[in-house]
């Protein structure tokens, strides 16, 4: 293969992984509190061989940097369900894994038969001391104040706990909607909770899904040049041994 090929391979590779990553976003549209995954791109600069400074050339492979999440607020979706919750502005609710403890904008909950308040996958919610949270069989009327205070008809429950990190950039995502923290977290004394409510995701679905197009376009017009080089090389190849029999 020659240099060309190279190039145009490289911005394949990319454009996979920008794909992937885009197909993901628009299938967790509609996750609550799902962020949405963005590629980073850099141009990789490679020395022609047999040239020197000052003249010296490049080629300019893509290089896939990273892949970093968009954490801005998503909106909020009223569902008049008592144990759905948001929060507004910064932290995330902290969840007990089987894998250890995560942090997830997701605030669909459910009461479990133990009393303990879990996600759809059965990871239970904890309170501000890492605790999981109980509502006594007995209590009914569940009500969450701003401040994530989980009160009943019987009095104060518990209170939610509402983590944050220093750098976002540092979580690690597992799945859509859980992140782990590769760094220390912290509690914030100020939340802002909203109960019967779910945060959607931030995905633009409409852009998305045109971005998604795009790239897909790219890809086969790359592929299409691949295809054209492997052919002229393979044309000159022929042409070169008929003059030499």
């Amino acid at each position: 293969m020659d240099n060309t090929t190279y190039i145009a391979l490289s911005r394949m590779d990319a454009d996979l992984r920008s794909i992937s990553v885009l197909a993901n976003n628009i299938a967790n549209a509609s996750t609550a509190g799902f962020k949405a995954g963005h590629m980073q791109f850099s141009a990789y600069l490679a020395k022609q061989n047999g040239t020197s400074s000052p003249t010296e050339k490049t080629e300019a492979y893509t290089e896939d940097r990273a892949t970093w999440r968009d954490f801005r607020q998503g909106t909020l979706q009223q569902t008049g369900n008592p144990l759905d919750v948001a929060i507004t502005g910064e932290g995330f609710f902290s969840v007990m894994t089987p894998r250890g403890v995560r942090l997830s904008r997701n605030g669909r909950f459910q009461r479990l038969n133990n009393g303990q308040i879990s996600d759809a996958s059965g990871n239970t919610l904890l309170d501000q001391s890492g605790q999981p949270l109980v509502i006594p069989p007995r209590d009914v009327s569940i009500s969450v104040a701003s401040d994530g205070t989980i009160s009943s008809e019987n009095g104060v429950i518990g209170q939610i706990g509402v983590v944050t990190v220093d750098n976002l950039l540092t979580l690690s995502e597992e799945d859509a909607q859980t992140f782990r923290a590769t760094t220390p977290t912290r509690q914030l004394q100020k939340r802002d909770i909203r109960q019967g409510m779910l945060e959607a995701s931030n995905v633009d679905a409409m852009t998305e899904t045109s971005h998604l197009l795009e790239l897909q376009r790219d890809f086969q017009i790359t592929s299409n040049l691949v295809d054209s080089e492997s052919t002229r090389r393979k044309t000159a190849i022929d042409k070169i041994l008929q003059i030499q029999s």
